[in-house]
């Protein structure tokens, strides 16, 4: 058979965060081992690949995502051979693996910065960005990081500020240097060697910053925020201009992309945080030939209204083209769907519905480890919070602890994630949710979600098909056609609590079973109890 070098379009993959997902040697975090042992588990969802959070070498200040070897793993997780073992039995299983990127930034005991650092002269002396002091000593301008404060660290050795985005201890590198830019490809392109199948790239758009260090300008009165970080953040509070989104990041792009296109049927996802982050996943998802894939924050805030949804999606099909959107409600960065979009509803049929959504979607899914489960929010006490990000804003930002707590497989102590107290506590509202309660219970949201998954898998027009909204008449439905290669596939959705009806202009010559959800068409007028959706050919 054919290898289908175009997986990635329309596929699902499942995120894992490796820390919280299985812990195989008893220590309390999760493992590369741990993962393995549960592939089994994934691949019964029907899902296309995996996805695993950083599994680098690091210090762990921001849990991975400040790499001090971007050519080996944490011993916290295991060896390159337990990697290889991961990724073999991940194949044999028809999984693709993916794997994080974080090449924005690094680790501060990183071995490039430590020698950057040094002085203005040495080998590695330009591949972060450094910056003089304003004549005052004060910062070079008034960019701010994500994570609070100032984006810029004084440095005595060099007597010059050195920029972060994030962390102190995550210094920025130069992308204007090509030395850099090659020593990233190169690091890729071991890790392709080694088999891997993709990359998701972390702040995508934070590469490059302008060479000219102008300040940034406020956000106009009136103009939208972005969606970048919470608006309780004063980082929110600027037009992010210069720091991020340059236009030299396309070049790049086109150079990462030439070297995937080196290893046939390899994809990259980008996250995407930025002022206006629809326009910036058309520039770098067109074409062909840079990013094959994005994401945006777009369903990963709170506002999620039958309008606010349809809104998103006339400006994707507006704005993006060509280009090719990833949907995701929940990852390890934002609180977890059910609470963020489901709370008040009906905790079992709201998070299939919600899903419903996604997967009806022209794009690529990505589903959170536990979504399938319908895991709320943990609630992670204040003196067990490990996230730098929730620490100093709390309590009103709580960081990402809430989404990050371990996977749930049993309803037993530690949630059969690990024999010891995990390095963040199991929620005990999770246990009764857990993969082996469900798996025993005919009507769980596990069986629900692995339905409609392996359903939607055999329907070329949802994970192909070019998508149009449609109006029904009911604005408290979301109507959509998907059509492919001369099939039009009607989708309605209805994320309410209450039954709603629709009139039909459009004929159906069969409403489709098999996904799990209950509707009615009695003649044009279709009635969806509460949380149910319709799926149905059109003439």
């Amino acid at each position: 058979m054919k290898a289908n070098l175009n997986w990635w379009k329309g596929g699902v993959i499942y995120q894992i965060y490796p820390r919280s997902f299985m812990d195989a040697n008893g220590d309390g975090v999760g493992d590369l081992a741990g993962i393995t042992s549960k592939l089994d588990y994934v691949a019964s969802l029907g899902v296309d690949a995996i996805w695993l959070s950083p599994i680098f070498t690091s210090p762990m200040k921001d849990f991975g995502y400040d790499v001090s070897d971007y050519c080996d793993i944490d011993p916290m997780f295991g060896s390159l051979d337990d990697f290889k073992t991961l990724i073999n039995r991940s194949h044999e299983l028809g999984l693709k693996v993916m794997i994080d990127q974080v090449i924005s930034h690094s680790a501060d005991v990183h071995p490039w910065f430590e020698e950057s650092r040094q002085d203005k002269t040495n080998a590695k002396a330009d591949w972060y960005v450094w910056a003089d002091p304003k004549p005052d000593g004060s910062p070079p301008n008034n960019w701010l990081s994500i994570f609070g404060g100032s984006a810029w660290k004084w440095d005595s050795r060099r007597l010059q500020y050195y920029l972060h985005n994030f962390l102190e201890s995550q210094p920025d590198f130069n992308f204007h240097n090509p030395d850099v830019r090659k020593a990233h490809l190169d690091n890729m392109r071991f890790w392709l060697k080694l088999g891997v199948d993709g990359f998701r790239l972390d702040t995508v758009n934070f590469y490059f910053h302008s060479e000219g260090l102008e300040d940034n300008p406020p956000v106009p009165v009136g103009e939208p925020k972005t969606m970048g970080a919470p608006h309780d953040n004063p980082y929110t509070y600027q037009r992010h201009v210069y720091d991020l989104s340059r236009p030299e990041n396309l070049d790049f792009l086109k150079e990462l992309r030439a070297m995937m296109d080196e290893f046939p049927g390899s994809t990259t996802v980008g996250e995407i945080g930025d002022d206006f982050p629809l326009k910036r996943m058309a520039e770098y998802t067109s074409g062909g030939d840079k990013l094959h894939m994005a994401y945006t924050f777009d369903f990963l805030n709170k506002p999620h209204s039958p309008e606010y949804i349809r809104d998103v999606l006339k400006n994707m099909q507006d704005i993006v083209g060509d280009g090719w959107p990833c949907w995701a409600l929940s990852n390890h960065d934002v609180v977890r769907s059910r609470t963020r979009w489901g709370e008040g509803e009906d905790s079992k049929a709201y998070p299939l519905i919600a899903l419903a959504l996604i997967l009806s979607l022209r794009g690529s899914v990505c589903l959170y480890q536990g979504e399938e489960l319908g895991l709320p929010e943990a609630d992670v006490p204040f003196e067990r919070i490990q996230d730098p990000y929730g620490i100093p804003l709390w309590p009103v930002f709580k960081g990402r602890d809430g989404c990050r707590t371990p996977m749930v497989w049993s309803n037993s102590s530690q949630g059969g994630f690990s024999t010891v107290e995990p390095w963040l506590p199991v929620d005990s509202t999770h246990l009764p949710l857990s993969v082996t309660e469900q798996e025993s219970d005919p009507e769980a949201l596990l069986h629900k979600v692995r339905q409609l998954i392996q359903w939607r898998q055999q329907q070329p027009a949802l994970v192909n098909g070019d998508l149009s909204q449609l109006d029904i008449g009911n604005e408290q439905l979301i109507a959509l056609v998907r059509e492919y290669e001369g099939e039009r596939l009607l989708v309605v959705l209805n994320m309410t609590a209450t039954t709603q009806h629709a009139h039909l202009e459009t004929k159906v010559s069969e409403v489709l079973k098999g996904h799990g959800f209950e509707a009615s068409l009695d003649g044009k007028v279709l009635t969806l109890p509460a949380y149910q959706a319709c799926y149905a050919v059109l003439s």
